[in-house]
């Protein structure tokens, strides 16, 4: 495998559903001087420069060294996602060979460098009698990027603007700014926001919605494909951080509104089976919606606005309705008792308060919720007996009408069978007469062939007689 990577230079689309094994490293954008070109495509030694898909990686030339500073060290490189008005990406990455990322001297962590000063760094510390020129002469740093419009279809090289402007600063300039833009046109997309730590976790590529030219996992609803909002730290959207792979999270996000109306997240019964969880439509792992809740009375207590407080609980009571989780009921009564004390009027200080008489309202309030429960859980198991019942009174009826059936064919047979047994009565009566008949005849004839033969004899005796005399 290694010798397919130094031979032909691989290049690997992270959307492709079988490379799930690469890392997302802190991403620390290259300072370096540029000039106002457009990334040429073969660098200054006439070395091909493929252009590469966002979050692709590889291994070996161009974009890494090879056979240093041993052969058979083999170094990889990975891209993101944000790309330089320069045609090249902005977060580019070097890892080292498997034998040097496994010395336990190493002070880089994971063997990774997010950036050419670090790197240069790292062999002027383990190898300083190395060639540095030499080493950043045998691959090209930069590494050009397939070009994306603005509408996520992909023209190759054009003369339109980038999707990010290259300032040649850090890279935890404004993502704001006009022209910096995620691949579904969103200037706050998560993914243009540079994290502050090292995260050994990233998103795991999609080749399902992530291929649609305007979807972003980062900032694009799973179920509607608009865009979520991060205000009120994003409470009106979940995250699925279910662990995919190794290294790896689902990451697609989804409106909780549209979560709850596609019946994905909530309290669902039947074959989805969810209590106060989100269900992802990507993965199909489930997550616990009761620390969402919880963050969002955190929320609420730092907010000044009725309203957006009103619409964020209203949020929280949505996700918890209709739980048996005793977390989640002792939550949505906390959130339900802030909303009546907002429409009562109390102040916003006040409604997170926690007096006696509230406790006693809360208190009386989940006793009739439990007494509701019960009571519904006696009527439903009646409703099941009951309905247990008519099974077995049709399974019975029906068995019932069945013997009934059976006795009518039975009868029917009964009269066929009485029917012939008369009828062959009546023949046997006219065979003994015929029979008797037949009997008289044969005696009469009988006689009269004894009669015959002693007629004959006698007349046999007397001519004898007349002879002799």
């Amino acid at each position: 495998m290694i010798n397919n990577y130094l031979t032909n230079p691989l290049i690997i689309d992270l959307h492709h559903p079988g490379n799930y094994w690469l890392e997302m490293e802190l991403m620390e954008v290259d300072g370096t001087n540029e000039s106002s070109e457009t990334m040429p495509k073969i660098n200054g030694n006439g070395i091909h420069l493929p252009e590469v898909s966002p979050k692709s990686s590889g291994y070996g030339l161009p974009y890494a060294p090879i056979n240093w500073p041993k052969p058979g060290d083999n170094w990889r490189w990975k891209v993101g996602k944000r790309v330089a008005i320069k045609g090249h990406f902005f977060d580019r990455y070097l890892y080292l060979p498997k034998r040097l990322s496994r010395d336990e001297s190493s002070t880089v962590e994971r063997g990774a460098f997010a950036s050419k000063h670090k790197v240069e760094s790292y062999i002027r510390e383990v190898f300083p009698n190395a060639d540095i020129n030499a080493f950043f002469a045998s691959f090209s740093w930069k590494i050009p990027a397939k070009q994306l419009s603005v509408n996520g279809n992909v023209e190759g090289r054009t003369s339109s603007p980038p999707l990010f402007k290259d300032t040649g600063e850090d890279s935890g300039s404004d993502s704001q700014s006009d022209g910096v833009v995620c691949k579904a046109g969103n200037k706050k997309c998560n993914s243009l926001v540079v994290p502050a730590e090292y995260s050994s976790l990233t998103t795991m590529p999609c080749d399902i919605c992530c291929i649609e030219p305007q979807f972003c996992s980062d900032c694009c609803c799973i179920l509607c494909n608009k865009f979520i909002n991060l205000n009120y730290g994003g409470y009106s959207y979940i995250k699925c951080e279910a662990r995919v792979g190794e290294g790896y999270i689902c990451g697609h996000v989804a409106h909780l509104n549209c979560a709850l109306r596609c019946f994905m997240a909530g309290t669902i019964g039947g074959s989805i089976g969810l209590d106060a969880e989100y269900c992802c439509r990507r993965c199909d792992a489930k997550t616990d919606l009761i620390l969402h809740a919880t963050r969002l009375v955190r929320t609420c207590e730092s907010v000044d606005c009725q309203d957006d407080i009103e619409k964020i609980l209203n949020v929280g009571v949505c996700i918890l309705h209709g739980s048996q989780k005793t977390s989640a009921k002792e939550l949505l009564s906390h959130i339900e008792l802030a909303i009546k004390k907002l429409k009562h009027g109390n102040s916003l200080t006040d409604i997170w308060k926690v007096e006696d008489s509230d406790v006693a309202i809360s208190t009386g309030l989940e006793e009739n919720k439990a007494k509701l429960t019960s009571l519904r859980q006696e009527y439903n198991e009646m409703m099941e007996t009951a309905t247990l019942l008519q099974t077995e009174i049709d399974s019975s009826s029906s068995s019932i009408q069945g013997i009934d059936d059976q006795i009518a064919q039975l009868k029917s047979r009964q009269a066929e069978l009485t029917m012939t047994v008369r009828t062959r009565k009546m023949a046997k009566c006219n065979v003994l007469f015929n029979q008797k008949k037949l009997a008289e005849a044969i005696t009469r004839t009988e006689d009269e062939i004894l009669l015959s033969e002693a007629r004959k004899s006698q007349m046999g005796a007397e001519e004898g007689k007349c002879s002799h005399a």
